[in-house]
């Protein structure tokens, strides 16, 4: 990659970090744990495309540099501006929703990207809640992704009046204020179950919402 294209994605990824401070004033709690270089997968509520974009914006730069949003290939992965983007600002690790038989299956995919040594943004709830639910019920491929792995940590995330400031259908950000809290880090216990795991990954994301009509 020659220099202009080494540049390119610093600028554009300074725009999006300065843009979504301006519109949504969004600050961090660590109310659980330290912005610290551990291997770790964040898990948040899902309820807006920016969801990512709010919590990679609120890492300090050097954790930011080793995070990766897992994000839906069809829709951040194509050939124009938003893969791009995509790809060379947020290095997105691009999952196939519904991948062929004999494909690697994405779990497998993203067991790869932590080992390497990269931390992960993830949505446990699969998709965006476009309902009037706090949380969706979770999908199996957090507890997958914990079951077994003793040094990951799982930090839980939750993201407060983000769908507000970019509701369904609406083309422009409405500016209001955001706020991303990080909760304490969870391992999957030896022996746990999918469903206990989940209860307590789901409880632990709860706890983190603020009191009120905001979500």
């Amino acid at each position: 990659m020659n220099a202009p294209n080494r540049f390119l994605p610093k600028v554009i990824a300074l725009a999006v970090t300065g843009f979504a401070r301006l519109v949504t004033g969004v600050r961090p709690e660590w109310r659980g744990c330290e912005p610290a270089p551990r291997r770790r997968v964040y898990f948040a509520n899902h309820a807006s495309h920016g969801d990512f974009v709010l919590i990679w914006t609120v890492l300090p730069a050097a954790l930011r540099a080793r995070t990766r949003p897992v994000a839906a290939g069809d829709y951040w992965g194509g050939d124009g501006l938003r893969g791009y983007i995509g790809r060379a600002v947020f290095n997105a690790a691009l999952i196939d929703r519904t991948p062929e038989p004999g494909q690697q299956h994405p779990i497998d995919y993203l067991r790869g990207v932590l080992a390497e040594g990269s931390s992960l943004i993830f949505f446990p709830e699969g998709t965006r809640n476009t309902t009037d639910a706090v949380l969706l019920p979770f999908k199996s491929g957090l507890f997958r992704l914990a079951e077994g792995d003793s040094e990951t940590e799982f930090v839980p995330v939750w993201i407060d009046n983000l769908s507000r400031v970019m509701p369904k259908g609406q083309f422009l950000p409405i500016p209001l204020l955001c706020s991303v809290t990080f909760g304490a880090p969870m391992h999957h216990e030896p022996g746990e179950e999918k469903t206990a795991f989940l209860n307590r990954a789901r409880e632990a994301l709860l706890a983190l919402k603020p009191k009120g009509p905001a979500a």
